[in-house]
């Protein structure tokens, strides 16, 4: 006997509620008894009020092996579905600890997959929300095909639409590879952890005692390995922190960012500036201050700001629209260029050309950390990186250098040989090889030795000389490798100009299948 319409609604209903309970309420409780929020708490969060549509609420496994059979759960263990982020479509997947620990499954990874081709087809975000301990074991082969295909996807989508991961519990084994894969990738301190082997395989293998926080915590992945790119206190923090980094994105790689409103000048003059770089070569300021005081409204979200501190990269808005940040930080390391922090700056250059985002460079670089640790290490390979990242962008490139900028770290910094549009520098700029002292030790070192008076003396006076001849922005304006020679109080004046003029740039590559980054 058929159903009548008021039933097969009823067990639609009873259905759904069933679905909507995850791995049970039992389980729900105590996760929230840890803190938690659930896989749909999360997206109420993330998403606009009441915009979120889900897929495939009642696709189930089809293991049938361990006992499997008796453990089914609609929707499998993960979320998935598309809504809205200020207005703006996005796809997501959330996944769900209280099923199977989150583990993935084939028909799990199915979801997440139909779920990144909608994206890429659609030409929108993709935001995958990580609480997994890893692999379905019961299903082997499986499993492991899924997450493979999930890679897959992640690949093909680089470039094409902005893939985002947060992590909001364990992300363990093959799981830690697709948040590896996308572009940004924001942890929740006490709360998450990503590695690829646990600390009872560390200590079967290495000996080593440790615990998870120690061994992949959003401290070390933000600090040391540089694998996640931002951290927060709690789950509702890092929703919303995803939720700001989209609204300097475009929607994909044939868009451009969405132009904000704002009542900030475009010709409102920093006066702060004219007084921000000391006397003193050797006496550090904030470069941050520099970008705070010039971009709309103090607008600055910084990127990786605990890794490789003595570079700065990040997004704000110049005249409303999005631009992305770079810049030497005096503070650390007196603003040196070494391997972490070339690493960092060539991956987020790389970012905002894929997705047309303009690129701001505040130079003030003394020039490469020296060191065995540091050639041991790569930074030849890893300079390169940097370099190859800004030679290789089309986007409109403004340059600004504040102070120093000396040597390999000149030529890497968007200098205008890397094709950089517009190149400005504050008075203060010293632009040489390298820094008087050094030059002086080199080019007069005979001089030096056989002098007959105070050595000292003699140093000073040619140092005064080469400052006075090479190391200031004229002789480089001479050459045109400095369009003009600015005012720090007009320094965001004329960024705007600048971005106003390349607005329509036009540039391209040599065609080729791809380069072959230093990697």
């Amino acid at each position: 006997m058929m159903k009548s319409e008021k039933e097969s609604i009823e067990t639609l209903m009873a259905l759904r509620k069933k679905a909507r309970a995850g791995g049970g309420l039992e389980r729900m409780e105590k996760r929230r008894s840890q803190g938690k929020l659930s896989a749909r708490e999360r997206l109420e969060l993330l998403l606009d009020e009441n915009s979120f549509e889900e897929f495939d609420m009642f696709k189930t496994h089809r293991c049938r092996d361990f006992g499997m059979e008796k453990q089914e759960f609609f929707g499998d263990g993960v979320v998935t579905g598309y809504g809205t982020i200020e207005g703006r479509l996005v796809y997501v997947f959330s996944q769900d600890f209280t099923v199977l620990g989150g583990s993935l499954s084939e028909t799990y990874a199915e979801k997440i997959c139909k779920v990144m081709d909608m994206a890429v087809k659609n030409g929108a975000p993709i935001i995958g929300l990580n609480d997994s301990g890893g692999a379905r074991i019961q299903e082997g082969i499986e499993s492991l095909a899924g997450y493979t295909d999930i890679f897959f996807r992640n690949v093909m989508a680089s470039g094409v639409i902005p893939q985002i991961s947060g992590i909001f519990g364990p992300c363990a084994g093959g799981a830690v590879y697709s948040p590896a894969l996308t572009d940004f990738t924001v942890m929740v301190d006490k709360g998450s952890y990503m590695f690829l082997t646990g600390p009872k395989v560390v200590k079967a293998v290495t000996h080593e005692d440790v615990t998870v926080d120690e061994l992949g915590g959003a401290e070390v992945h933000t600090m040391k390995s540089g694998v996640a790119h931002c951290s927060e206190a709690t789950e509702e923090e890092a929703l919303q922190l995803i939720r700001r980094m989209l609204s300097f994105m475009p929607q994909n790689n044939l868009q451009s960012s969405p132009y904000v409103p704002t009542d900030d000048p475009d010709d409102r003059s920093v006066d702060v500036l004219d007084e921000i770089v000391p006397d003193s070569p050797n006496v550090a300021y904030d470069m941050k201050e520099v970008i705070f005081q010039t971009v709309d409204d103090g607008d600055f979200l910084e990127i990786q700001p605990n890794y490789a501190p003595n570079l700065i990269v990040g997004f704000g808005r110049y005249g409303g629209n999005s631009v992305g940040i770079v810049a030497n930080q005096p503070t650390h390391l007196a603003g040196v260029l070494d391997n972490d922090s070339s690493i960092k700056g060539a991956r987020f250059v790389r970012f905002c050309d894929a997705f047309n985002i303009p690129l701001v460079t505040l130079v003030d670089v003394p020039g490469f950390l020296p060191g065995t640790a540091q050639e041991h290490g790569g930074v030849i390979r890893n300079g390169a990186k940097m370099l190859y990242a800004y030679a290789e962008a089309t986007v409109p490139k403004v340059t600004v250098i504040t102070r120093k900028s000396y040597g390999g770290a000149y030529c890497v910094m968007s200098s205008k040989h890397l094709r950089g549009d517009i190149n400005y520098a504050w008075p203060t700029a010293e632009i040489a090889v390298m820094g008087a002292k050094g030059a002086v030790e080199i080019l007069h070192a005979r001089e030096v030795k056989n002098y007959e008076g105070d050595p000292a003396e003699l140093i000073q006076k040619r140092e005064q000389e080469y400052s006075e001849n090479f190391a200031n922005p004229y002789v480089a304006a001479k050459r045109g490798y400095i369009d003009d020679i600015i005012r720090p109080h007009r320094t965001r004046i004329r960024i705007i100009k600048a971005l106003t003029m390349l607005a329509n740039k036009q540039d391209a590559n040599p065609p080729k299948k791809h380069g072959n980054i230093p990697l």
